[in-house]
């Protein structure tokens, strides 16, 4: 039996096909390679591939997907309670929509805002 695939869709800059149990961040990084993904203003965000660094995070538009573990320093639970997850850190249960965020340091309190890229 073949393995289930979904589509990945990243918001304004193509589509990756990703297979159950496969993380998102994995099929994004392929996708990229094969020339699937444009108009991103740089390379794919990636860090640390494991959940710590929060470089590689993602708003989830639609679709249902499975997450691991996930630094809160990086994702809050309010965050990831709104559709802010890390890339590396989520498996697809459907097809998803995604969009890149950048994290943005507000100074004052040592917070993070996030902004769309």
């Amino acid at each position: 039996m073949a393995p289930q695939r979904f589509l990945v869709t990243l918001d304004g800059h193509g589509q990756a096909n990703c297979y159950g149990g496969e993380r998102v961040l994995v099929a994004l990084e392929r996708a990229q390679g094969f020339g699937q993904l444009k108009n991103l203003p740089r390379r794919l965000p990636v860090g640390c591939r494991r959940g710590g660094c929060g470089i590689c995070r993602v708003r989830v538009l639609a679709g249902e997907y499975q997450s691991g573990p996930m630094s809160r320093a990086c994702v809050s639970a309010e965050d990831e309670a709104a559709g802010l997850v890390l890339a590396c850190c989520i498996y697809p249960l459907s097809d998803l929509s995604l969009r890149l965020e950048t994290p943005v340091v507000v100074k004052a309190k040592g917070e993070r805002a996030l902004q769309p890229v």
